[in-house]
This record gives C-alpha cells, structure tokens and sequence, in this order.
C-alpha cells in the first residue's frame, strides 16, 4: 500500500493540514510548520545476462503481481547504496553473487500498490552462486531477450531494451566475426560488398587509371582501356557475388586463369598481373573505406572486416591468374 498519510506532527503532535509549499500541496504541521514530503521509494534492479545473451529473471511469489516475472528487484535499505541494493536483491531472489558492470537505465512510476518509485537498474555479471530461486521467487529462469515472458513491472521492460541497445554494436560485431570464422547469415561488411557491387564502373575506372599510370603495371598503358574497363566490371560483379555465396570457387578458379593465359597471350609479364590485381584490390578497399563513415567502432570493424575478405578473394585471384598466365594458351584447369 502507498505510504499512509500523516495526520499529526511527529514533532509537536499538532494536526497536519494540506497546504501548498513550492508551488505544490503539501502535508504540513499546522503549528510548527514541518513539512512532511513524501519522496518517491528507492528501488534497485539487476540485469543479469549469461554468455548466450540469455537474461536471468524471477517469478514473484508475493504480491504485486504474484506469478509474474521480472528482474531481480527490491527497495534499497537504509546504510546501503542503491548498487549494494541491486547485488544484495539479486543475491537473497537467485542466490547469484554478482558484480556490477554499468548503470542500465534510471525510471520512475507511480504503483497502486507502493505509490511512487524511483527505479534504479544495473547491469550486472554473474561471479558466483548457482540460480536458485529466494523467499521472494517461485522459480528463477533464463529467457532469450527476444522472447521474454509479459514483466511485472514497466521499468523492467525499458530496462532490458535499454541494455540491449548498449550491447548492439558491440553484438553485432561479435555476431558477424562469427560468421566471417565460417559461420552462416549475414555480416556487417556485406552493405559495403553491395556498395561495390553496384558502383562497379566507378571503382573500376578508379583501377583503371591507376593501373594505366603505374610504373610496375607499364604494359596495361598500351592495352584497349575499354577492354580493362570491362574486364575490371565483370571481376567486381563476381567478387561480390563470390562474397554473398552466389558464385562456387570454380567459376572464380576458370575466370581469373583465363585472365592470366590472356595477359600472357598479350604480352604481359607475369609480375605486371599480379600487381595489377594488387592495385585493384586497393581500389575496392579504398573506394569502400572512403564511401563509408569511420565515426563508430561497429564502422571500423565493417570496413576491417570487408578488408579480410577482399584479402582472401585476390589471393586466389591472384594465384589462378599467375597459373593461367603459366599455361598460356593450355586450356586445362
């Protein structure tokens, strides 16, 4: 219940009567002129997440909202801070010990059932114990944050999206090294493959006036531009389709050896191929990286990882094209 309204002076013992102090109504002694504020009560709240990013959460087993979930939580006592509130709930609600890691979120609301509460949320590292559930739990439980049971309380709800927000590059990141180590799905360079992708005559003329003008690349001067133009268009398409799984090893494998046995057949020496194709994945790091903005850590990742996987495309470019420039006119794979 919201705490009872004082109706004597606990100073003087005179009637309290409602008057109006700051420009708000007050409770306020009517002899000695005590003002008894009513403050909103401290609460502290724990979000506590495992290595799956699964969050640990307690049914209640008391009023409010009996059966219902929610964050460990309870009111912050007396010679306590409201951190050592948040440790000591979820310690006495899921016998977890804890560490506390940032401030979560910070929210307020009026209960039927307590009046006003100031709630105060930490995210917090588990260091010891084993989950079971307190005198105030019916049960303790882990749930994925994209599937999370209906919560007790509002403040829960704006907490956890706001720790999820704080986590999101960060989880995006993680996610996407993940996959680059050979795992599925989606990964946080692939908007900087499609950028290549669909700019391909521009990062193509970007190579082509480096390659014409290079001194270790002196035969590309005398070859049809338009023919490197369109050359450098086909290998940008394919690197991106290469990237995004579209195209198998061996397609890259028969065009780059073509490649090279063509060089050759022009005259090229086999070190003006492969520094063309050094020149040419410069150009495609250096039109991703400047087409992008380096304000946040998740962007540099972006661009350092596109640059890993540009590293393993022209390495076997450039292999199969020094292969098919030894072959010269052989067609065999």
């Amino acid at each position: 219940m919201p705490p009872l309204i004082p109706h004597f002076c606990s100073q003087c013992a005179a009637p309290v009567v409602e008057r109006v102090v700051d420009g708000r109504a007050r409770h306020v002694c009517s002899r000695c002129g005590t003002v008894f504020y009513r403050n909103p009560l401290p609460v502290a709240a724990a979000v506590v997440l495992d290595a799956e990013r699964r969050v640990l959460l307690v049914r209640r087993a008391r009023e409010p909202h009996r059966g219902v979930w929610c964050l460990p939580t309870g009111f912050a006592e007396e010679n306590e801070t409201i951190a050592d509130a948040a440790l000591r709930e979820l310690a006495e609600e899921t016998g977890v010990e804890g560490r506390i890691l940032q401030l979560a979120d910070v929210d307020s609301f009026r209960s039927d059932f307590y009046g006003d509460l100031l709630v105060v949320t930490f995210e917090v590292v588990g260091v010891g114990g084993t989950p079971r559930p307190g005198d105030d739990a019916e049960a303790v439980d882990w749930f994925r944050l994209d599937a999370l049971p209906p919560l007790a309380f509002s403040s829960n709800d704006k907490a956890l999206a706001a720790c999820q927000e704080s986590h999101r590059e960060a989880w995006a990141i993680q996610d996407s090294f993940r996959r680059l180590e050979g795992g599925s799905g989606q990964m946080l360079s692939d908007a900087l493959v499609a950028l290549v992708r669909d700019q391909a005559d521009a990062v193509a003329a970007l190579w082509l006036a480096d390659v014409r003008t290079s001194p270790s690349t002196r035969s590309y001067a005398r070859a049809d531009p338009a023919l490197l133009l369109a050359s450098a268009t086909t290998a940008l398409s394919q690197f991106g389709r290469w990237l995004q799984g579209d195209e198998a090893d061996s397609e890259v494998r028969t065009f780059y050896r073509a490649v090279g046995r063509e060089r050759r057949d022009q005259g090229f020496a086999p070190h003006e191929v492969l520094s063309s194709l050094t020149l040419f994945r410069k150009n495609v790091w250096l039109f991703a990286r400047d087409t992008g903005i380096l304000a946040r850590p998740i962007d540099v990742y972006r661009v350092l990882e596109l640059d890993r996987r540009i590293v393993a495309f022209f390495d076997r470019a450039a292999y199969d094209a020094v292969r098919g420039w030894e072959e010269g006119g052989d067609s065999r794979a």
